[in-house]
C-alpha cells in the first residue's frame, strides 16, 4: 500500500467561513508562513498555514458540538494517490458522501502489463496451502489469459481474466476528500482499530496504512484525531 502525491489545501478559506456565523473575523489569527530560502526570499513551495490559538479554540469548540457545527472541515480538502488491493478499495467505497476517485483502468489496461507477484498486495503476505491449492498457481493461470487473449483478441479470455482476478490486485486512485471525511474514517467506531492491516496496522504499524497516513497531514492531532487530544 503506497500513498503518494499528498495535498492539502483550503485552511484559510474554511476557517474564514468558521467565523461568518457571528461575524468575529477580527478575531482571527491565522496565517500563511513563508519559509526563507538561502538566498533570503520567500520559499512559495514550503508556505503553509499557520492557525492561530483564538482559530484553533473556535475550530476544536465547533468540532466537539458536532457535525451540523463543523462545517468548516469540508472545506479542508486533500488529494492523494493511493495504491491499495481491491479488498481495501471495497470497504473505502462506502464512504461515497464528500469523496471523489479518479482509478487506473481494469478494463482498458489489465491484459498491458504481464501479471506478477509484484501485481498484488504482499506487504503482511504468508503463504498458506490448502490440500494442493498453491496462491501462486492463481496468478500463474491470470498471466496464462492475459496472453492468450493477446494472442487471439477473443473476449472471452479476457472476460475470464476480470472473473478470476484475486481481490489483493493492487489498483491506483487519485482521491479527493474532506477533513470531515477524515475525522470520520479514522474514528475510534470506525477504522482507527480496524482488523486490516491496510487501515490500523494494529498488527504491524510499520507498513504503509489509512491511519498512519492520515497523522501526517497538517494539524491531524488536533483537528482529526482531537478526541485523543481530549483523553
Amino acid at each position: 500500500m503506497e500513498f503518494e502525491n499528498t495535498e492539502v489545501y483550503g485552511f484559510k478559506n474554511a476557517l474564514r467561513g468558521m467565523r461568518n456565523p457571528m461575524s468575529s473575523w477580527d478575531k482571527s489569527d491565522g496565517k500563511f508562513v513563508y519559509p526563507t530560502t538561502v538566498d533570503g526570499k520567500d520559499d512559495l513551495n514550503g508556505c503553509h498555514y499557520l492557525i492561530g490559538k483564538n482559530d484553533m479554540k473556535l475550530a476544536q469548540q465547533l468540532i466537539r458540538a458536532g457535525s451540523e457545527h463543523r462545517k468548516f472541515m469540508r472545506q479542508i480538502f486533500v488529494s492523494v494517490d493511493i495504491t491499495a488491493p481491491l479488498y481495501w478499495w471495497k470497504e473505502f467505497d462506502t464512504y461515497k458522501v464528500g469523496t471523489v476517485a479518479n482509478s487506473t483502468s481494469t478494463m482498458h489496461k489489465l491484459a498491458t502489463t504481464p501479471i506478477t507477484l509484484d501485481c498484488f498486495e504482499t506487504d503482511d503476505y504468508e503463504e498458506i496451502r490448502l490440500g494442493n491449492l498453491n496462491p501462486k498457481s492463481t496468478i500463474t493461470y491470470c498471466e496464462d489469459l492475459r496472453l492468450k487473449y493477446l494472442e487471439t483478441k477473443d473476449k472471452k479470455y479476457w472476460k475470464e481474466l476480470i472473473r478470476w482476478l484475486p481481490e489483493s490486485w493492487l489498483q491506483t486512485r487519485t482521491v479527493t476528500m474532506s477533513y470531515e471525511n477524515l475525522l470520520a474514517m479514522c474514528s475510534k467506531g470506525q477504522r482507527r482499530f480496524h482488523k486490516l492491516n491496510e487501515w490500523s496496522g494494529q498488527d504491524d504499524n510499520t507498513k504503509p496504512n489509512f491511519i498512519s497516513w492520515a497523522r501526517t497531514l497538517p494539524y491531524a492531532q488536533e483537528l482529526i484525531f482531537i478526541d485523543e487530544v481530549d483523553e
